[in-house]
């Protein structure tokens, strides 16, 4: 019996290691033929700028919530300012800081108190005071009574005067044309509801003038990880979900989104700590339920520069928040779970995303689990064991080189040789060690899903590596 049990458990985890590892090879290369049609279509780089007239683009809301953001709020705001986009308004929602946010936002920015005007009504909590600046009108800060994440960017939308609205995140900087890039594709079909560019990690980059003016990927193994985990997520993974329209997952570093269907839906959830996701499951639902064709697309080459966590604790947090967020949002929507009437979302994305990303992490716990209990019975077949766990840190080695290299061939992303090997080899350590330890977390994330509802935590922020800047004026 006990034999059984041990051969139906090693069959049930291999099968398993094929399959998701077969989906992961197929959307890599899948990838790379997206990224090559893409790039012949639209052209690479400062070319972009020219594809489309002035007047194609339709103005943008740039919407930033802020709470304890001291150390970055300044420099991201200077970024947004200077964005080539020909039409746009930034607003900043400082909720509810305990730190001098607000303070600095008015002193740099010269900002005096006005009368509020709302357009739209989405229930939030109180905003206190609304600022502005002669200096820089197109720049509209909004405090507010602290209620989260969601609730700011509800209260944004409410004030936002532009039919596309972007959330970015406090701590990221966007590059001079992201947003050209990514409005592109609104100005093209008016089907897309959303979309969402590349994230890359923003540690260790020196920032000039509001701007990112060299990227250095980083020497520490802990952000070094971190940056081939968001170009393997990128560079691969969105692109082969948007081809089959089944991305579920729009980051909330950088989004954008047409402002109507948000509304009609009521805006941002505030009961889920993880409310990218969650409102593009919901925009993606209620479209189907109208009979409505809606399209959440990735853009490959708008880039926006964030930080990541740089300490073991925020990164745990992080983590968990994410398979928090996610299991949410799998449990909230779970009607549309292998519903034909949601299309390739119901029938691919959902059963996706429910059992290689949210039970993913428990199933890859337990073979861990499982083979400690057979090495101390004595049970383990080691030769074996060693030989699967060489053919899979190998077969992830070269998945994550693959879409590295993917990456760098048709974007050039790095610059320097030294920064390229030095990803390289984040390939190599990220599989001992660091993996496992992001699969305990996101494992643990069952229990805290109840146990820590709605609780975000805060992440430590670092301030840029900033060069000397003159006035904007």
């Amino acid at each position: 019996m006990v034999d059984a049990l041990i051969w139906y458990f090693e069959v049930f985890i291999l099968t398993y290691f094929v399959a998701i590892n077969g989906i992961y090879t197929l959307f890599t290369f899948g990838a790379f033929f997206d990224l090559v049609r893409y790039r012949h279509r639209v052209g690479h780089g400062e070319s972009t700028r020219n594809l489309l007239s002035e007047t194609t683009y339709e103005p943008i809301s740039i919407l930033v919530p802020a709470h304890d953001e001291a150390a970055t709020i300044v420099a991201s705001v200077r970024c947004l300012l200077q964005l080539g986009y020909p039409s746009f308004e930034v607003i900043v929602v400082n909720d509810g800081s305990t730190d001098n946010t607000l303070d600095l936002l008015v002193k740099e920015f010269d900002l005096s108190a006005v009368a509020s005007a709302t357009w739209t009504r989405i229930s939030t909590r109180e905003v206190k005071q609304a600022y502005r600046s002669l200096k820089y009108p197109e720049l509209l800060v909004l405090d507010k009574v602290q209620g989260g994440k969601s609730d700011a960017l509800n209260a944004a939308i409410n004030v936002s005067k532009y039919p596309l609205f972007c959330s970015i995140d406090a701590d990221s900087l966007l590059e001079p044309q992201a947003l050209r890039r990514i409005a592109r594709a609104f100005a093209e079909d008016d089907r897309i509801i959303a979309a969402g560019g590349v994230v890359r990690v923003l540690n260790g980059a020196l920032v000039e003038r509001g701007g990112v003016v060299a990227s250095r990927v980083p020497w520490r193994p802990l952000l070094l990880c971190q940056s081939l985990e968001y170009v393997r997520g990128f560079s691969a993974g969105r692109t082969s979900l948007a081809r089959i329209n089944s991305l579920l997952i729009i980051a909330g570093a950088f989004g954008l989104f047409r402002k109507a269907p948000v509304i009609e839906i009521g805006g941002y959830h505030r009961d889920t700590v993880c409310e990218d996701m969650e409102l593009v499951v919901r925009l993606r639902r209620k479209a189907r339920e109208a009979k409505r064709v809606a399209r959440v697309i990735f853009v490959p080459d708008p880039v926006c520069w964030t930080q990541v966590p740089s300490d073991w604790g925020s990164l745990i947090q992080q983590r968990d928040r994410w398979q928090r967020g996610l299991l949410e949002s799998l449990w909230m929507h779970r009607k549309m779970f292998m519903n034909p009437r949601y299309g390739a979302v119901g029938l691919i994305a959902m059963p996706f995303y429910t059992l290689f990303e949210a039970l993913g992490p428990v199933i890859e716990l337990s073979g861990y689990v499982f083979v400690a209990v057979l090495f101390f019975l004595g049970l383990l077949n080691k030769q074996f064991f060693i030989l699967f766990l060489l053919l899979a840190g190998l077969y992830s080695i070269i998945l994550s080189l693959t879409a590295l290299n993917i990456d760098q061939l048709l974007f050039d992303r790095y610059r320097r040789t030294s920064d390229l090997a030095r990803m390289m080899l984040g390939s190599v350590l990220e599989f001992f060690g660091y993996r496992q330890f992001l699969t305990l977390v996101r494992a643990f994330a069952f229990f805290t899903v109840v146990a820590r509802r709605n609780s975000w935590g805060h992440l430590r922020r670092d301030k840029f590596s900033e060069q000397p800047v003159k006035d904007m004026g």
